[in-house]
């Protein structure tokens, strides 16, 4: 009795569309472009010593006001006024970056089709 091989077949790959690729690349980046002039206008404020101080920063991480107690300018408080505020600046940073991340991820988030046919170039995102 002879014996039969079977051959299995390969998947399909279906082709990338480069026009479609493009097209989504130039979406993104206008959205990218708006959100970007988005946070410009985007404040966020923080506070430290329990209200004590607080600062307001854009998501282009530019400090808008720093409002500090009267009570917290006597002289004998001068080192953890100046503590107070690196820690607060800080933080606004942090949050600004935190925002301005979490703007531009959900542009991005539906790239995943770019991503797969960018895999094809040996490229990735």
């Amino acid at each position: 009795m002879a014996r039969r091989t079977i051959k299995k077949k390969k998947p399909i790959k279906q082709k990338s569309n480069p026009n479609a690729m493009l097209a989504q690349v130039q979406q993104m980046q206008q959205d990218m472009a708006v959100a970007q002039e988005a946070l410009e206008n985007e404040y966020i404020t923080v506070t430290a010593g329990g209200g004590a101080i607080s600062v307001e920063i854009s998501g282009h991480q530019r400090i808008k006001s720093i409002e500090i107690d009267p009570e917290m300018m006597d002289p004998e408080e001068q080192e953890m006024l100046q503590d107070m505020l690196v820690a607060v600046m800080n933080q606004a940073i942090e949050q600004s970056q935190a925002m301005a991340a979490q703007r531009m991820e959900g542009i991005s988030s539906g790239m995943g089709g770019l991503s797969d046919m960018l895999g094809n170039f040996g490229l990735s995102m």
